[in-house]
């Protein structure tokens, strides 16, 4: 059954929540910065406003006129959480991951991630609304779910991609077998039959049937973040579609760790969305390939990644977090222009 996400006020440790029939304004202070702290964020733009998403409890929301300067909103844009979220994760709360949002048919489209760390017990929500402007986002159910012992994939971190046919996919993953495609149905929800291929990886683990691989690393490092989780450090996937080609940008290695983080983005494309997406060797990403994007310089950035990549206005955005060395390793938003090399690659 749908239902609405409403306003409500922090009175105490524990969340009181109200209906929609005795909505009260979130109690706190919108504040500026140019410089604002943010996680796994994506943007959005409408109505000459940028919308900025992220990790947060209940997701952090901030707006721009201009991407210098942001308005970090109190309230976050889901303060109650649909049951099923609960229901369907165990130990899962209030802390959302990883959002992604696209206009696709009139309306807006918020995917959104619901784990906990180092685990594959995990689910891919979903909103909608008319505007990015109006406050109460429709609940739409669950996408996908993963479960521990069953899937051999994790369901966090969404990306929609619309392809050439205006069909709606999916990509998400993090660890295990990789990063996860599958196409939708108009509702946004996995099509009917549909079933997760994986389409990028962060070691080559086997040769399967790869004519261009990486040699097999049958011993890759140990994971430092989480017991379970495995040694196939990627996540975060991103398909930006450019003069023909899609570009599957992805996150190699380990976040969430500060200062300690060695975080940084690959890339490679394909002429199909569902691949294979190639680097600049002819390195198939299911086997370990992917070009190097984007890493900490050790002099702003100790590292970088769960990126996006946009179209606005006539320039080529790309955005992620950066755990700042200024700011001890806290996490920090990056927006850089991209440019393109003479034989179709993506620089910042």
């Amino acid at each position: 059954m749908k239902r609405f996400m409403t306003i409500v006020v922090v009175l105490t440790l524990s969340t009181t929540l109200y209906s929609q029939s005795h909505r009260r304004p979130f109690q706190g202070e919108v504040f500026t910065t140019e410089t604002p702290m943010v996680h796994d964020p994506v943007m959005a733009y409408e109505d000459s406003t940028y919308y900025i998403y992220a990790t947060g409890m209940g997701i952090q929301q901030m707006t721009s006129k201009d991407r210098k300067t942001w308005r970090v909103l109190p309230q976050p844009l889901m303060t109650v959480l649909p049951q099923w979220t609960r229901d369907s994760v165990p130990g899962f709360s209030h802390h959302v991951w990883a959002p992604d949002v696209i206009q696709w048919h009139g309306r807006w489209w918020l995917a959104y991630s619901c784990s906990t760390f180092g685990r594959n017990g995990s689910a891919i929500g979903l909103l909608s609304n008319r505007s990015l402007a109006f406050p109460f986002w429709e609940d739409e159910g669950c996408i996908v779910t993963s479960r521990e012992g069953r899937d051999n994939w994790n369901a966090i971190d969404p990306n929609f991609v619309i392809d050439e046919k205006d069909q709606p996919w999916l990509v998400w993953g993090s660890f295990w077998d990789g990063i996860q495609l599958a196409r939708l149905d108009t509702t946004m929800h996995i099509a009917q039959g549909e079933k997760p291929r994986t389409i990028a990886r962060r070691y080559n683990l086997s040769n399967e049937d790869s004519k261009a691989a990486l040699p097999i690393n049958p011993n890759p490092p140990k994971n430092p973040t989480s017991d379970y989780a495995g040694p196939n450090a990627i996540e975060a996937p991103f398909i930006f579609k450019h003069d023909g080609y899609y570009y599957l940008f992805v996150s190699w290695d380990y976040c969430c760790q500060g200062s300690k983080s060695n975080y940084r983005v690959a890339v490679g494309r394909s002429r199909s969305v569902t691949g294979p997406y190639l680097d600049a060797k002819g390195i198939d990403m299911r086997y370990g390939g992917g070009n190097l994007f984007l890493e900490g310089d050790k002099q702003a950035y100790e590292a970088a990644g769960h990126c996006a990549a946009y179209h606005l206005n006539g320039e080529d955005i790309f955005i992620c977090h950066g755990y700042s060395v200024a700011h001890q390793g806290a996490s920090i938003l990056i927006q850089k222009p991209i440019r393109w090399t003479a034989d179709g690659w993506p620089e910042i």
